[in-house]
């Protein structure tokens, strides 16, 4: 692009060459090129000078000059790092200050989902379906809330500041729970309830104002994951150069990396915390994890002068707000009107969105195209345009990303609802099973550990075994491509409910033939629990497979300035299932149970009466048709591509068939 005081002027890949002076532009083409049934919009795609107008107060410039282009990393003062300080920023050491914020949150989060099921039924003396539906909630909200968090870090605070927020109120939620259990007032009496009184319903319940005040705390401690989960990833990505010829590497090594953190939290919640409510009580157990939390949010500060960080590019909501709107107010625009001067865009490597590198036209979504068409009447330099009425082409494409984002992380919906089934059910039918491995008695809430184990065993092994081996057969370099390893995820967690439900009816006809069908919480000494890790490291590989591919994948695909919405689809999807857990278990127990008819539910509370082999039967069903559907949106997917082209820096997106 070349450019004088009074005009300027693009050249399009087809040729077509347009002039701009100080107030208009002129479309060099044929009436003929306007007329043809699918117009290249991207003819028209227009840079004008009239640039001086922006919706957010001034175009910012992108980086530049290296090969990934990529925009400018700052420090903590809102400042652009120097070339001189950028080495002695970011980089792995900053990226594993970040990763402890991760792990402990995830600890927190796996002891909570474990124990305070057993916590509610035991001692606030909730019954378990009731205990169950709590805790779905109390996962949903932490991982649903995650795009309210990713909309105020892309928005204003930064993913820094929205961390540092949200971390401090998670530590505050789990300094509440740990009074819930340590102080007196805050539970029922716990004279004369005895197992069997407990299972009777006769021991005294919980009052209504300590049940509000144990969801209270819960809830803001589901609450705080909002800043952290959406955040921290994607916080930890930014601290590589997207100018460096290794970045590709280092970002599939770290979010890799990042995962096997959280499985680590997932473990040692499994294990340690599970050892330390047995043999300290829920106080000692819940107060470990505060604990926790306060140490890494005190190493996650001591990191700050190592930290790059990314603008906040204003509120994304607002942008897309204006494209919507302005699509409308031009609905009846034709493409053909010879009012029409071009798409409208600013000038060189100047982005109308901070935080932002360009983004070329597409052709998808056309009708959100009219957003950014420039008519004669939309104003001159006396002028200003409305952003609500004139949007630039990159805000435009930022929508259109979003929206082509959407159906892959909707098709993960489907592992987290069976991850949530199965971290609450599968503790049932592991009371009525044998936990002794040798002399040594594993307790019952630490069978979920072995999920944990097998992911920690693959990403041990991913790049010695699996991209050796994924290499040969897909020719990726990588071994296999995001997509490919989501699909692999969700074909794995099709396998793992389908072997969950042939092991249900044959436990279940077990404990009925060998007269245990009353006593659900009784282990049948000679039928082993191990046999469930089968399930459990099932839906560990895939979960690894499934969630590790999608957060690059959104990492990388989102827009520069909405990443952190980017990665809160994949915590958005994650809480969904949790909620759709929820919804399910309710439709089924209102369709399969009638009290009055002495019918007895699939999800009875005796697990040996009711028939949880039917629900994971229906779960297989589910998950094979989520699975058809996430091929042909995979199939359908275009990956984008970033590096710089002729114009200096700008976004060059190019398609590849998935």
């Amino acid at each position: 692009m070349n450019s004088t005081m009074d005009s300027t002027q693009v050249e399009s890949d087809h040729g077509i060459t347009s002039r701009s002076g100080s107030t208009s532009m002129e479309v060099a083409s044929s009436s003929s090129v306007y007329k043809s049934s699918r117009k290249n919009l991207g003819l028209y795609f227009m840079e004008s000078d009239e640039g001086r107008r922006t919706p957010f107060a001034g175009g910012y410039i992108t980086g530049g000059g290296g090969g990934g282009g990529g925009t400018t990393p700052v420090d903590i003062q809102r400042k652009p790092i120097s070339e001189q300080r950028l080495s002695k920023t970011g980089g792995w050491l900053a990226a594993f200050f970040i990763f402890g914020n991760e792990m402990t949150e995830r600890m927190a989060y796996f002891g909570l989902s474990i124990n305070m099921v057993a916590f509610m039924f035991y001692v606030m003396h909730r019954p378990f379906s009731s205990s169950a539906n709590a805790v779905n909630n109390f996962l949903g909200i932490s991982q649903a809330s995650s795009v309210f968090g990713g909309f105020l870090a892309d928005a204003y605070l930064g993913r820094y500041w929205t961390i540092a927020i949200f971390s401090t109120i998670y530590l505050a939620g789990l300094t509440g729970i740990t009074l819930s259990a340590t102080m007196n007032i805050l539970v029922p009496k716990q004279d004369d309830c005895s197992q069997f009184a407990l299972l009777l319903g006769n021991c005294e319940s919980a009052r209504p104002w300590q049940m509000f005040y144990l969801y209270t705390v819960l809830y803001i401690t589901g609450f705080g994951a909002a800043g952290i989960r959406p955040c921290v990833s994607s916080f930890g990505a930014d601290q590589f150069d997207e100018r460096s010829q290794n970045y590709k590497s280092h970002l599939d090594r770290y979010f890799n990396l990042f995962y096997l953190c959280v499985t680590l939290g997932a473990i040692v919640a499994f294990t340690a915390i599970v050892y330390i409510q047995i043999k300290h009580g829920w106080g000692f157990a819940f107060g470990t994890l505060a604990i926790a939390m306060g140490i890494s949010n005190m190493l996650f500060f001591l990191g700050t002068p190592l930290y790059r960080h990314r603008l906040p590019g204003g509120s994304p909501l607002t942008r897309v707000a204006q494209v919507l709107v302005a699509a409308f107010h031009k609905r009846n625009v034709s493409f053909d009107t010879t009012e029409l001067i071009g798409l409208y865009e600013l000038p060189g490597n100047r982005s109308a969105i901070k935080g932002s590198t360009k983004i070329p036209h597409s052709n998808d979504f056309r009708c959100l195209d009219k957003a950014a068409l420039q008519l004669k009447d939309d104003g001159g330099d006396c002028q200003v345009p409305s952003p609500w009425k004139l949007c630039t082409v990159t805000q435009v494409e930022e929508v259109k990303i979003l929206i082509k984002l959407l159906p892959i992380p909707a098709c993960t919906i489907m592992l987290s609802l069976i991850l949530t089934e199965f971290l609450t059910l599968s503790v049932q039918q592991a009371y009525t099973l044998n936990t002794y491995m040798g002399h040594l008695k594993l307790p019952v809430t630490c069978m979920p550990v072995f999920p944990g184990l097998s992911i920690f065993l693959l990403l041990s092994l991913y790049y010695t075994v699996f991209v050796p081996l994924s290499k040969r057969i897909t020719g990726n370099p990588h071994g296999a491509s995001q997509l490919q390893r989501v699909g692999i995820g969700l074909g794995l967690s099709i396998l793992s409910v389908a072997w969950a439900a042939v092991f249900e009816r044959f436990r279940r006809n077990y404990a009925i033939e060998h007269g245990f069908e009353a006593s659900f919480l009784s282990p049948m000494p000679d039928l082993s629990a191990y046999w469930l890790l089968i399930q459990y490291c099932l839906i560990g590989l895939a979960e690894v497979f499934c969630i590790v591919g999608l957060l690059e994948f959104l990492y990388q695909e989102a827009p520069d300035a909405m990443r952190s919405i980017g990665s809160a689809y994949a915590a958005l999807a994650g809480g969904l299932g949790c909620f759709a857990a929820t919804a399910l278990n309710s439709i089924i127990n209102s369709a399969t149970g009638d009290q009055e008819k002495r019918k007895i539910s699939w999800l009875s509370q005796n697990i040996n009466n009711g028939r949880f082999d039917y629900l994971y039967w229906l779960l297989t069903a589910m998950s094979l048709i989520n699975f058809f559907i996430f091929l042909y949106c995979a199939r359908r997917y275009q990956y984008r591509r970033k590096h710089t082209g002729a114009a200096g820096g700008i976004e060059i997106a190019t398609g590849e068939a998935v």
